[in-house]
């Protein structure tokens, strides 16, 4: 636990509004630590966030960073495919995933995540990102669980963090990450980055 919780500022662009998104991750956030009769105080501590700035998540009047996010639901005990929406698959065929029934994660970094690959998948996870211009993960780079991350850019242009390395990534360019190793991304460009986040094993904590 941090001796001094971090008072973090917004993970999006500067002048993005917050969006009907925001308001749901956060309803989302709360509905959780309400659930499981956790205080402010103590989520906040534990995920290393100022109580104030948890509180303006839940409110929707902040966002957090991927690597916030991550240390909010940890603190909450809980992955993050919580904050999935559920789709309406119809259960019969657990391999088919019509595009109506993706379900959908509510992300701070201002992208369309939506989950490709069907519940019934062990090994094989893959994410449908649509990352808004001047969007990042934030300035803290984060990690997950997972043997091999590969990122794949369909269309505009995503710049990746690794470590102390930075790619440029342009359409019909993929990189391989060790999901371990700490990373962040961002779409510098004036037009959304339609993007593949390709995970094995499966886990749901990307």
């Amino acid at each position: 636990m941090a001796a001094n919780p971090v008072e973090e500022k917004d993970s999006g662009a500067i002048g993005v509004k917050k969006t009907s998104d925001d308001v749901e991750l956060g309803r989302r956030i709360r509905a959780i630590r309400k659930s499981k009769g956790f205080s402010l105080r103590v989520v906040s501590a534990d995920a290393e966030v100022s109580e104030g700035f948890l509180s303006q998540v839940e409110r929707g009047k902040a966002s957090p960073s991927v690597a916030s996010l991550r240390r909010i639901c940890q603190a909450l005990g809980e992955p993050m495919a919580a904050l999935f929406t559920d789709g309406e698959e119809s259960g019969q065929d657990e391999a088919l995933v019509r595009v109506a029934d993706r379900r959908r994660v509510f992300r701070p970094d201002g992208s369309a995540d939506y989950m490709v690959t069907p519940r019934s998948a062990s090994k094989l996870e893959i994410h449908h990102n649509e990352i808004a211009p001047g969007r990042s993960s934030g300035p803290e780079l984060y990690t997950h669980a997972g043997d091999e991350e590969c990122v794949l850019v369909l269309e505009g242009v995503l710049v990746v963090r690794l470590g102390v390395r930075e790619y440029v990534l342009s359409a019909g360019d993929s990189l391989l990450l060790d999901p371990k190793l700490g990373h962040g991304f961002m779409n510098p460009g004036t037009t959304p980055a339609t993007v593949l986040w390709v995970i094995t094993p499966a886990n749901g904590d990307m």
